[in-house]
């Protein structure tokens, strides 16, 4: 028999009351199941998971029967104890949603006509050169020619009336898998020391292997021949496997090289290593000298040219025109490819943290965010395969002023960021199916210049009146 002082008794029969009367469950949302029963085996992100080639179906009907009955035999349970068919039913709304972000990119045809209608801003694709196979490094030289780099090996001078002559002396490249011939950038100082740089996949043979890294080629330019060549930064070790190769270069205001390495597939021992030069941003001298500020110089077990590490690809890469700041962006995996603004000794976190999931659909890390590892500005799900990129400061395009404008490989299209500051508010698929577009560069003229894969376009970008 209970018994209650009077003091007391409004306290005890409400505290009683609470404990004998079963509180509803708060009921959780489609994307909060989603994290709960889903996450552990297809990623955190739904609209990474989404990106898939569906072997079951993705009509709703398709998602309710996968989710209710799953597929045992797979490994795939069945969540129908577990969840009701009103929250079933909203966890495929969920996912038939978040298929809308891939279908953005699934463009409907090739181009018809050369000329590209924005937001504010309509271009025509001018044709500056083409036969370049691959053309992956682009550098605009004194008086109006350009030097284009191809993936082959292949270096070209093309000059204004849009003749190409091959440019020899350049540096023995692996041209297999993703390597070849890569970026190319000029020395601040180029007028007058005509100096050039090279990233390219270097090859030994060890043994009955051959193997690769990226490296950097200095030499000076004479017309169309190059001179004095001098490798000036081999990243090691070599890797027997032929990708993630990184390989973009830019020079800051104070006369530093930036050289962006991948970790080679190798995402397990080298990005997180600062003892590897593998999944790294190195800062050099021109003349390839490491700098004595550099963050890990002193630390005798470091390789002393790094800057920044815990990268994928960096396959991007430019000076901000207006802060000076170091900017890049990286292929991520399956989804998760980064825009990052580069700081001295930073850890941007790949593999420990990852927006994306493994090619086989797996995840590679539960986690979105570490202490100790940065953020980047954005990230990309479904991944686009960013490549080179610009800022728009030309008066040219008034309606980008200030974008920046990214090269997307997978979707075969140009990326248009809105920014304010460094946040990207907003986005815009430009240059629909133009090709694998790998690189953007906004020349001394004020054009806009865009690379575009196989059979190998240099194009300049026409403002058209409106």
């Amino acid at each position: 028999m209970l018994k209650f002082t009077v003091g007391t008794a409004f306290v005890s029969v409400f505290l009683l009351s609470s404990f004998l009367t079963k509180q509803k469950p708060t009921a959780k949302t489609a994307r909060e199941n989603y994290q709960t029963y889903c996450s552990s085996c297809h990623g955190e992100k739904v609209e990474a998971f989404v990106d898939r080639k569906w072997k079951h179906g993705n009509e709703k009907s398709d998602l309710v029967k996968s989710i209710s009955e799953g597929y045992p035999d797979l490994g795939m349970p069945s969540w129908k104890p577990s969840l009701n068919a009103t929250e079933i039913d909203e966890l495929a709304d969920l996912i038939r949603e978040s298929l809308k972000n891939v279908d953005q990119y699934k463009f409907a045809s090739k181009p018809t006509s050369n000329v590209f209608a924005s937001e504010g801003q309509t271009v025509k694709l001018d044709t500056v050169a083409t036969g370049l196979g691959s053309p992956w490094g682009l550098a605009f030289l004194p008086g109006g020619d350009m030097l284009v780099s191809t993936r082959s090996g292949d270096i070209y001078r093309i000059e204004k009336d849009a003749q190409k002559t091959k440019v020899t002396g350049g540096p023995t490249v692996l041209a297999e898998g993703q390597g070849g011939l890569l970026d190319v950038v000029l020395h601040p100082d180029f007028a007058k020391n005509q100096l050039v740089y090279f990233s390219y996949s270097a090859v030994k043979n060890e043994g009955d292997q051959k193997l690769s890294t990226t490296a950097v080629m200095r030499a000076r330019l004479n017309g169309t021949t190059l001179t004095d060549q001098k490798v000036i930064f081999t990243a090691l070790p070599y890797s027997k496997t032929r990708h993630h190769y990184g390989s973009r270069m830019a020079f800051d205001n104070k006369g530093y090289l930036f050289v962006s390495v991948g970790e080679r597939g190798n995402e397990k021992e080298n990005p997180q290593s600062i003892a590897n030069d593998l999944g790294k941003v190195h800062r050099l001298y021109d003349d390839g000298r490491i700098p004595e500020d550099n963050p890990f110089v002193k630390d005798k077990s470091a390789s002393g040219s790094i800057y920044s590490y815990g990268h994928r690809n960096p396959q991007g890469m430019l000076k901000h025109p207006v802060t000076g700041e170091i900017w890049t962006n990286e292929h991520g995996p399956r989804g998760g490819d980064e825009l990052n603004i580069i700081k001295k000794g930073a850890n941007y976190g790949w593999p420990v943290i990852c927006y994306g999931i493994n090619y086989d659909g797996k995840p590679i890390t539960n986690l979105t965010a570490k202490e100790g590892m940065e953020q980047p500005l954005t990230y990309w799900l479904p991944s686009i395969a960013p490549s080179g990129f610009a800022f728009v400061d030309s008066p040219k395009y008034p309606a980008w002023k200030g974008n920046l404008l990214i090269g997307s490989l997978r979707f075969q299209y140009l990326n248009r960021c809105v920014m304010d500051g460094k946040k990207v508010v907003k986005q815009e698929n430009l240059l629909k199916n133009v090709g694998r577009l790998r690189n953007i560069k906004q020349g001394p003229d004020g054009y806009l210049y865009v690379s575009v894969e196989e059979p190998g376009y240099i194009f300049r970008l026409l403002p058209v009146n409106q």
